[in-house]
């Protein structure tokens, strides 16, 4: 753990001799907070340099796909009804699976958020009598709840895939590794027809997200078992994260959240599949009635902002992955617990940090809020949120509700307490919040 002591000279020196024009003077932070973050971004330079070299790389890559499809600015016109022969709609679904190397792909903002799209995928791949496996343990508490009803009334499970006759069980993911177990081997044979993998960590304080190259061990592991499985990848939080998608790792389908990485901060809702396309078709069914089909689905305004939003994608995510290694970096160097540390690679844009008690994931929280754009006056509480089982704070002042990809922090209100920080549209912003979040917490010392 770091000790910093200064002395009003020191202050001077440190500071200069213009006290106006400096972000710290005009945001009232201590000059040992500034030099906390000093040393942070020392620590982390190398890391810096490995994300941007990623982010140009898969800035290329889209530039590339954007090119291929020939996207026009008629791309970006409304499209009222039934929607069909929307060509913006199909520009952009052709422009995700160029990007992420699928054979097709369903862009929606008709998709509610990354569980809708995901059960979504679900119910079009799965029939009564299948098994549904999970290789990652037990998935986040809104998914968990839609897979199986636990933890909630009876009309809150309604329509769940235990209610339509799909079996679920899940391997804890150190125990998947194991050589040759009995249990997992048998898991993946029938009934078992999808194996779910969830590459960000959700709410596990234990588990780390999983890298592009582990994935693909797991995928190559599952085929030697039962070659006939359809492999999915929850992808959230994960999309440009490195320069390879879990598709070009061997998986069949993957789908997340517009609202987290590949909405670039500017897609206001919906979520993305991507994939082989015998899988998509059946998804597409699910996703509006059978028959029917991705023929129909009217994009009524916004759409330049889809676009957009892909294409600003790898710069954003860079900026939020430099934000969470200096974050790590930082918290680390002052005697905090952080997952992944700042040097380790990442799978995912999530920092999870372990604190000591509710007070101080309380004023992390606050602190997050504050120094956000939107409702930086509000006081984030813990309260019950659909599909999750544990009150949660959710400390997020951003410019589209409840979006991950701008910097925002959430918790579960158990123990071991710990708090998840992700997201940031510049990172700069990420800077302000850290040195907001390092005033908090280090208050009481």
């Amino acid at each position: 753990m770091l000790k910093f002591e200064y002395d009003r000279a020191e202050e001077k020196h440190f500071y200069g001799d213009d006290l106006t024009l400096n972000w710290w003077q005009l945001t009232h932070i201590k000059p040992t907070i500034v030099e906390i973050i000093k040393q942070a971004e020392a620590m982390a330079a190398e890391q810096h340099r490995e994300i941007d070299a990623t982010s140009l790389y898969n800035q290329a890559k889209v530039l590339k796909a954007f090119k291929k499809v020939k996207i026009t600015d008629d791309c970006f016109n409304s499209n009222e009804g039934y929607g069909y022969h929307d060509l913006g709609r199909e520009k952009l679904e052709e422009l995700f699976a160029q990007v992420f190397k699928g054979e097709d792909a369903i862009v929606r903002p008709h998709f509610v958020s990354g569980t809708h799209t995901i059960f979504s995928c679900f119910r079009g791949l799965l029939r009564p009598g299948d098994r549904l496996v999970s290789v990652t343990g037990q998935p986040y508490d809104t998914l968990f709840r839609a897979i199986s009803g636990e933890s909630t009334s009876p009309s809150e499970a309604e329509g769940t895939l235990r209610e339509w006759g799909i079996t679920y069980s899940n391997v804890n993911l150190k125990d998947f590794g194991t050589p040759a177990q009995t249990s997992c081997r048998k898991l993946l044979q029938e009934p078992t027809r999808v194996v779910f993998i969830q590459r960000s960590r959700g709410y596990d304080p234990y588990r780390s997200a999983l890298t592009i190259q582990e994935i693909e061990k797991m995928v190559q592991k599952i085929r030697s078992i039962n070659s006939d499985l359809i492999i999915f990848i929850d992808n959230c939080y994960g999309e440009f994260v490195e320069k390879k998608e879990p598709l070009e790792a061997g998986a069949d389908v993957i789908a997340g959240s517009l609202i987290k990485n590949p909405g670039g901060g500017l897609a206001p809702t919906g979520g993305y599949i991507a994939g082989k396309k015998k899988y998509l078709d059946k998804i597409s069914h699910a996703m509006t009635a059978p028959g029917l089909g991705k023929e129909l689905g009217a994009f009524i305004h916004n759409k330049r902002l889809f676009f957009q939003g892909l294409f600003m994608a790898p710069q954003l995510t860079g900026e939020a992955l430099k934000g969470a290694t200096t974050i790590a970096a930082a918290l680390e160097s002052v005697g905090y617990e952080v997952e992944p540390r700042y040097n380790a690679k990442r799978g995912d844009i999530v920092q999870a940090v372990r604190l000591k008690s509710k007070k101080e994931l309380e004023k992390l929280c606050l602190a997050v809020q504050s120094a956000s754009p939107v409702n930086s006056h509000l006081t984030p509480v813990a309260g019950a949120t659909a599909g999750y089982s544990d009150p949660v704070y959710m400390a997020a002042g951003t410019f589209v509700q409840g979006a991950s990809s701008e910097f925002s922090a959430d918790a579960p209100l158990r123990e071991p307490f710990t708090v998840y920080i992700q997201g940031g549209l510049t990172y700069n912003h990420v800077i302000l919040g850290l040195a907001s979040i390092l005033e908090a917490i280090l208050e009481q010392d």
